[in-house]
């Protein structure tokens, strides 16, 4: 620090006696070097950065320009500024016409609104731009950051199977990098690569319960030979060795890992892990049975998503523990106030998993396997390649012939499989519905409950969900109760929000007509669509496939092959 002082001192005074000089014959390189080694966010050093940025400006050096605006992102302490440089660095980058240099402005602006803000739709705007302009790039580092970014939305849709893909792609890439012999920067970069890469997916292994495999990726990062001099990463994989034994109901442990983790993350604003930090906090007091700091360590979560608008799906539950918790207490307006607090939290998410499942799968995924379509039609087409080519187009050809057969035999497994769901109830003497003894799991009171169960068994036998355009609050009004204790009754008995019973019971009820009446069987998607209330054909098409596991005309498809076998043998017989 104090060799930067004095270098610095000498610097400014032969810039102030001889501006003309230091602008010729200075090099950006020893410029950089005055502040290089500050830490992240230290704004003492935006005061160096800023001599470097008034020096690429007068030159018009666009490059050095965005390299200066790129250091002041990192160096600045402010979210805000932060996102201010970044734009500076994006408009002073598309000067230069460098498509590669575009695309790192972009991922880095990108990585900006997900790290400090948890802003997911601007974040993966960015990420789309700097993959478009990092296309044919020779850059790799640039291109696995890229693959990097992809994995994190993919992680926090829920796609866990995909995330670890592009995760383990990325360590694939880091790994040897930052255990090998190369620049210091490199090591550095490819470190932190390796190491937040080994973080998520030790993330997507967890949510798919793969709890073996997720530990040992968190013991493999945290024994690695440079984990201090990485604070940060070793923050968020002690974190997730908290829950990791936390599920394994060591309490304790957890406690004291989670709280370990938590002075990194609310130093460096990450309100993401600091939430989930807390809430596991928060389960694993009840876990030891301290209740009441329990509720304080959820009510810590509450205060943090009412702040900044941002929650993921694995702490929604928290609600469910205040919302029992206040109707315990006999608390009527805490208990509503979670409530609502829930059913916002709820619409958030589903608000930004529907943007974000449609771009990142139209505006990525896709592009992607285009990309690959058009490089394997521009091969040479002559020689050795047009053999390649044909060897490829077979060995495609007997893929996509073998698929079809296996896809033929899922189908067919998966409409005897229904068949046999739908002769089963079928053979019910009455509806099944859920007695009173669910009371128990619930958070409203017993008359409350027992009203609702009843309106919504009527509900049910009189077909009441084909009605087109049923909204939640539409259905509160016709059975007089209050959307709020109706949604909060669909979650606790159900299982599910409004929406997925809605679409349950009229997938249900059109599947039902489809086995039993031939009619149905001639009717379009559309047609099928408007019997059970549901507007789209493309809506109707993707819940029947959700729900039954077969889409409609694959049903409809094996439905009269087996009524036409079963006509051949009555002929036979008669």
């Amino acid at each position: 620090m104090l060799y930067r002082k004095i270098f610095f001192c000498f610097f400014y005074l032969s810039l102030f006696f001889s501006s003309g000089k230091i602008y010729g014959q200075t090099n950006y390189e020893t410029l950089r070097s005055v502040y290089e080694n500050f830490d992240e966010s230290d704004k003492k050093a935006l005061h160096y950065v800023k001599i470097y940025i008034q020096r690429a400006k007068q030159e018009k050096n666009y490059p050095e320009l965005v390299q200066g605006y790129r250091d002041a992102t990192f160096y600045s302490n402010d979210k805000r500024l932060k996102i201010k440089y970044a734009d500076s660095a994006v408009a002073t980058a598309h000067k230069t016409d460098d498509k590669e240099l575009i695309s790192t402005v972009y991922l880095l602006k990108g990585s900006l609104y997900y790290f400090y803000y948890k802003n997911y739709q601007s974040a993966l705007a960015e990420y789309l731009k700097a993959y478009q302009y990092s296309k044919d790039n020779k850059d790799d580092y640039l291109k696995y950051k890229i693959i990097y970014q992809m994995g994190l939305v993919k992680s926090y849709l829920g796609y866990y199977n995909e995330g670890i893909e592009h995760f383990n792609e990325c360590i694939s890439y880091f790994e040897p990098k930052a255990k090998g012999n190369s620049h210091r920067n490199i090591i550095y970069n490819s470190t932190k690569g390796y190491l937040n890469s080994l973080h998520q997916i030790a993330v997507c292994y967890r949510n798919i319960k793969d709890y073996r495999k997720a530990d040992s990726i968190i013991d493999a990062g945290l024994r690695f030979s440079k984990i201090d001099e990485f604070p940060s990463e070793k923050a968020y994989l002690t974190k997730c060795k908290g829950i990791s034994v936390y599920h394994h109901k060591d309490y304790n442990s957890a406690i004291t890992l989670l709280q370990k983790s938590l002075p990194v993350f609310n130093k460096e604003d990450d309100f993401y892990w600091a939430s989930v930090a807390d809430f596991y906090i928060g389960k694993s007091y009840l876990g030891l049975g301290k209740e009441d700091l329990a509720i304080q360590q959820f009510e810590k979560v509450d205060s943090t998503f009412q702040k900044r608008q941002f929650i993921v799906p694995e702490i929604l539950g928290n609600y469910n523990f205040l919302i029992k918790y206040y109707h315990n207490q006999k608390d009527s307006e805490k208990e509503l106030e979670y409530s609502k607090k829930l059913l916002k939290a709820d619409s958030i998410l589903n608000r930004d998993y529907k943007y974000l499942s449609e771009k990142i799968h139209k505006d990525y995924d896709t592009q992607i396997l285009e990309e690959s379509k058009t490089k394997l039609e521009t091969r040479n087409k002559w020689g050795l390649g047009t053999i390649v080519i044909l060897i490829t187009i077979l060995l495609i050809v007997a893929l996509l012939a073998w698929k079809f057969y296996k896809n033929g035999k899922q189908i067919k497994l998966k409409y005897l499989e229904l068949e046999n769901n739908l002769i089963q109830q079928n053979q019910q003497t009455s509806l099944s519905y859920e007695s009173v003894s669910i009371y128990a799991n619930s958070v409203l009171s017993e008359d409350i409950f027992n009203d609702l169960q009843n309106k919504l068994k009527e509900f049910e036998t009189n077909k009441g969900f084909k009605e087109n355009g049923l909204t939640i609050d539409r259905l509160a009004n016709i059975l007089n109760t209050n959307k709020y204790y109706l949604s909060q009754y669909i979650n606790d008995v159900k299982g599910v929000n409004f929406s997925k019973y809605l679409s349950t019971l009229r997938i249900n009820y059109i599947t039902k007509l489809m086995y039993e009446d031939p009619y149905y069987l001639q009717l379009k998607v559309q047609g099928l669509a408007d019997e059970c209330g549901i507007g789209s054909r493309q809506n109707f098409s993707d819940l029947f496939q959700e729900i039954n596991g077969i889409r409609p005309a694959d049903f409809v498809r094996q439905r009269k092959k087996e009524m036409e076998g079963q006509g051949g043998i009555l002929g036979a017989l008669s």
